[in-house]
């Protein structure tokens, strides 16, 4: 039991000193990514080999014997680089080994007992061929700043120990005993920390807009809703440092007066509610979380809520709802919910990478923080790259960041040569940035003159082949699915776009469908009661606004530019090269196919499902795709 300061820093040096003793350690990435991709099965192959050699040696065992030492293997949070995966890194040498494989274990152990480097298995650039041993050389990891990040990776994420020898829980020491309630809320005001939900309201002035209202409770809420597709940043976070996300969460609860605690953490995310789970059970046990925590008189606690997944259950109102047991909606505000959120009480709710921060901002103070990033968009922020980019995974940059160095620097650039043509950022409530913004800064305020959002982080690329009108509809289904339907301008809206652009799509539209829809775009922004709804329009707002070429393309010209609209692709015979073998028409499910053996045959375009089987099915190449 932890029941003070001392006993805290007095446990950080039994930890640290036992770690000194485990000679070498061998980290295998467990995020998400990586298991998926069979980091698990390296995990115990590596243990079992090392077990053989009676080489194996782990941290509960060295901090009870204080002779033993040895090699430790460690599974880790996620890395970050997923395109990588399966991760593992040799420490203390920093060696950094990619797409790791199981029967990679014998050479890799062999290597790192004798000090040499598995060379085929280190990192290479894509586009210089360049090999990197250690990560932080490697243009991936180089250029970026890893403030929440920095455990992940680094740590078993299942250990409290691990936790506190990196000076966990420092900072909760430190604001129990030197800070007032008041102070903290200052500090974090002073840090220019905004919300890294989306929304990037002040920290502090919302720690002190509920620390003002009085009540018999009030709680804390931490938002790992996150269900932006393409986004995976809260559930890195959860994954790879789940005791930095609560330590924020008690840090803040003690700001704001509040004396409970929930995670509200979607379902689909187990990994995330087991490591959650494991650290608040930890954290009980040791004494950093129930009664009287460090001796400070502070009390609190802390559940888990997991969420159906429910996109709407992101908005703080319908996430409030959907803890209480009801179905998840948004409400009209005010109130607001520090004036009164669960149950009727103020309630405070910041999201994972939010919370994440304040440890540092405690810890290091708020000019330190203030000097990392932009003026009015300050410290870090983490981005999930997906699409179609070399280097996919999660990063952390300096607020301000262009979107060339997000993209061509530490993303790699654009695979097999392609063309960039625009990035969606902020998920399906943000918008596409194209070529004419590659050197916007990743800000706020930048983002937001562009019709753009940071959101939580998600940045999806996109190259010459997709369509950009495609894009739109997709995100446009995302959303109507997940309308909540309580307001008619989204459950409504969001339906009549989205039947807008798959005419548009299928070859059916007109020029006045394309001003319908710009125009149902900005009464539903005007019109929508939560901020999911005023933000759907956003997808279609840019893509008309930066790329109506296309649209005027679908509904003019009846064609797609991209050649990715399957329903404006037409097959046709070529007379010259047909020789009447009969073999499309036989294979041919919609019976689209006519014609007279050794005589060139016809496609009927109007039954014409555009499955593409005639071609497969052509030996004389026959058959032609026309855009």
């Amino acid at each position: 039991m932890i029941a003070n300061l001392e006993d805290l820093q007095r446990e950080q040096g039994r930890v640290r000193e036992a770690l000194s003793r485990q000679r070498t350690r061998i980290l295998v990435c467990a995020g998400t990514g990586c298991i998926s991709n069979g980091s698990m099965r390296v995990y115990e192959q590596l243990r079992e080999l090392i077990e053989e050699k009676q080489l194996l040696v782990d941290l509960e065992l060295l901090t009870h014997d204080h002779d033993a030492e040895g090699i430790g293997v460690v599974t880790t949070g996620c890395r970050g680089f997923c395109a990588a995966g399966p991760l593992v890194q040799v420490e203390p040498s920093g060696i950094l080994y990619t797409h790791v494989r199981p029967d990679d274990a014998d050479e890799l152990l062999e290597a790192t007992l004798n000090g040499d480097v598995v060379e085929r298995l280190v990192y290479r650039d894509s586009q210089t061929d360049v090999p990197y041993e250690h990560p932080e050389e490697s243009p991936f990891y180089r250029h970026q700043k890893r403030l929440v990040l920095e455990h992940c990776g680094n740590i078993d994420p299942e250990s409290l120990d691990e936790y506190i020898a990196t000076g966990g829980y420092q900072a909760l020491g430190r604001a129990l005993k030197t800070m007032t309630p008041e102070q903290l809320c200052d500090e974090l005001l002073a840090s220019g920390l905004r919300g890294r939900g989306g929304a990037g309201f002040p920290t502090g002035r919302k720690w002190q807009l509920a620390r003002a209202n009085q009540a018999e409770h009030k709680y804390m809420v931490c938002n790992g809703d996150e269900g932006d597709p393409g986004a995976f940043m809260n559930r890195s976070v959860m994954e790879g440092d789940p005791h930095r996300v609560l330590e924020g969460l008690i840090i803040a609860g003690y700001a704001t007066g509040a004396d409970e605690g929930y995670f509200y953490v979607r379902a689909e995310y187990p990994l995330a509610v087991l490591r959650l789970s494991i650290a608040i059970e930890e954290a009980e046990k040791a004494g950093l979380l129930g009664d009287d925590i460090l001796g400070s008189g502070f009390s609190f606690r802390a559940h888990i809520k997991e969420g159906a997944g429910a996109f709407v259950c992101g908005e703080e109102t319908a996430l409030m709802a959907s803890i209480e047991g009801y179905r998840g909606m948004p409400r009209l505000r005010p109130p607001y919910p520090a004036q009164k959120g669960l149950w009727g009480m103020p309630t405070t709710i910041n999201n994972v990478e939010t919370l994440s921060h304040v440890p540092a901002i405690v810890t290091r103070g708020a000019e330190w923080y203030r000097s990392i990033g932009t003026e009015k968009s300050v410290g870090t922020k983490t981005f999930a790259l997906s699409g179609k980019i070399a280097n996919t995974g999660l990063v952390e940059v300096p607020m301000g960041r262009t979107v060339r160095e997000m993209i061509f620097g530490i993303g790699g650039g654009i695979p097999e040569g392609k063309r960039f043509k625009a990035v969606q950022i902020g998920g399906p409530s943000g918008g596409c940035l194209t070529e004419e913004h590659l050197d916007l800064p990743m800000d706020y305020d930048s983002l937001q003159k562009v019709g753009a959002i940071i959101g939580s982080g998600g940045l999806v690329v996109l190259d010459e082949d997709n369509c950009m009108v495609e894009v739109a509809r997709f995100f446009m289904d995302f959303i109507q699915k997940e309308s909540c339907g309580k307001c008619v301008a989204c459950r409504k809206g969001t339906k009549q776009m989205l039947n807008l652009l798959t005419k548009i799509t299928q070859g059916k539209g007109t020029l006045e469908d394309v001003d319908l829809l710009e125009e149902l775009a900005e009464v539903v922004q005007d019109s929508s009661l939560c901020a999911l709804g005023k933000t759907a329009p956003n997808p279609v707002l840019t893509t008309l606004r930066y790329f109506r070429d296309e649209y005027v393309a679908h509904v003019v010209e009846k064609r797609c530019p991209a050649r990715e609209c399957q329903a404006m692709k037409s097959y046709y015979v070529v007379p010259e090269k047909c020789k009447g073998c009969s073999k499309c028409a036989r294979n041919c499910p919609a019976r689209a196919i006519s014609g007279q053996v050794k005589q060139p045959y016809t496609i009927d375009q109007s039954a014409c499902i555009k499955c593409g089987v005639c071609v497969d099915n052509c030996a004389f190449a026959a058959i032609e795709e026309r855009w």
